[in-house]
């Protein structure tokens, strides 16, 4: 039972804990590489330490000590090899007492006063390829699993394990410091680090794996980086789009499953359950992105978003404005999610049948032949048209590809309804 208590207490620490103490223990050792294999290392003396004593009050405070102070070992013992190897090592290039030292635990750093967020900042360094900042940050930041970082990125898993060890190696051979970027540099990481936070909101919105449909800490998480990101950044509309976005998607979490949790299309959600305090915030904030000028690619899906948080019911939502909208979010950001979400729209607004050729031009696209999505909305669309047969392929192909198992329910639900549908369209008269 000691050992079952500890194992779950080193899990949750883990989904719950491990930005903190990553991001503690890298302003200590001044390096990210060196602060992950000493925060992995703390989490292993946490076993045995925890099963011989038990599990502590406050374990993200233990596991954050054992963290640095296995960094300031490390320290002492480089210290002490160049002292007794002064022929062997270039001479240091920064004064370990100088107070601008990152590596000081208690630098000073008014540009970003959040640990987590000046992590973020930082492992989105410009030197780095933009697809390599934001998988760096999801896995080591925010301790997203290779797995769905690699979903959130269309590629496979060891495409985006090689993309995470280059990124780390690049790192480690320019010898591109642990430094966080000053006020006058956020700007050009911003876009980065949004996109980061808005992936992280996303794995937690619709877990890749596993029975839960959401992973409440990861949606939580993202939601506090974007309120810090906001009130850190007001000048920059896309914060505020950015965090209205998260605000009003996240609204629907207590209506998006049913009893055994079950999932709910949007179609079928209860929307009194619908959080309406964060929808008044979400509009309230989206508003403002938009009067700031012309929208970016944040913005424009926040206000996608507060159509459907406005709308009565999904018969009554104003779908020739969402494809108005997805068409201006074409326009700055085309990518095939996007056009397959366009796609989707098109089939309420115009019909499913004027959606299926979309469909058709995406089914092309090799970003998107893994992706579940697409022969899932094909299925929808065949469903609604009375295409049985053509349905149940679909949502057999789109079961092949899911692994979360509340959408595989979903799924199997869906293709037995259309499998008797066929069964009955093929009977004999």
């Amino acid at each position: 039972m000691q050992a079952d208590a500890v194992a779950a207490a080193l899990v949750h620490a883990h989904r719950s804990e491990w930005a903190f103490v990553l991001s503690a223990t890298v302003r200590v050792a001044g390096d990210l590489d060196v602060a992950e294999e000493c925060a992995q290392e703390a989490y292993v003396s946490a076993l045995q330490a925890w099963t011989r004593d038990g599990v502590p009050e406050r374990p993200g405070a233990w596991l954050t000590t054992a963290a640095r102070n296995k960094a300031l070992d490390r320290l002492r013992r480089e210290v002490t090899l160049r002292r007794k190897l002064p022929l062997l090592v270039e001479p240091a290039t920064v004064d370990p007492h100088d107070p601008a030292d990152p590596a000081d635990p208690d630098w000073p750093d008014a540009a970003v006063p959040d640990d987590r967020l000046r992590l973020v900042f930082t492992c989105c360094h410009p030197a780095l390829a933009p697809e390599a900042r934001i998988a760096l940050t999801l896995r080591l930041v925010c301790g997203v699993p290779t797995p769905d970082v690699a979903r959130a990125f269309l590629v496979s898993e060891p495409t985006m394990a090689a993309r995470i060890t280059r990124a780390k190696k690049k790192i480690s051979q320019a010898r591109i410091p642990y430094r966080v970027p000053g006020r006058a540099e956020l700007p050009e990481r911003l876009d980065s680090v949004l996109t980061a936070v808005l992936l992280l909101f996303s794995t937690g919105h619709t877990a890749g794996e596993g029975d839960a449909l959401v992973r409440e800490e990861l949606c939580d998480r993202a939601l506090y980086l974007a309120r810090t990101l906001a009130a850190l950044l007001p000048e920059q509309a896309e914060t505020r789009g950015l965090l209205g976005l998260l605000l009003l998607t996240d609204a629907r979490r207590a209506a998006r499953t049913a009893e055994q949790g079950r999932l709910l299309l949007l179609a079928d959600q209860d929307r009194t359950r619908w959080d309406q305090r964060a929808i008044l915030e979400g509009l309230t904030v989206t508003a403002g992105a938009l009067a700031s000028g012309p929208p970016g690619r944040f913005t424009l899906q926040a206000a996608i978003a507060g159509v459907h948080a406005m709308a009565p019911s999904v018969e009554q939502t104003d779908w020739p404005r969402v494809v108005h909208l997805y068409d201006r979010l074409m326009a700055v950001w085309n990518t095939p999610v996007v056009a397959l979400n366009r796609a989707a729209a098109v089939a309420f607004a115009d019909g499913p049948a004027d959606a299926l050729p979309l469909l058709d031009e995406l089914a092309t696209d090799p970003r998107l032949a893994d992706y579940p999505y697409l022969p899932a909305t094909r299925a929808d669309l065949l469903r609604r048209l009375g295409d049985a047969a053509g349905a149940a392929q679909s949502y057999r192909r789109a079961l092949e590809l899911t692994v979360n198992a509340a959408e595989r329910a979903f799924l199997e639900q869906r293709l037995a309804e259309v499998s008797r549908a066929a069964g009955a369209d093929s009977a004999p008269g």
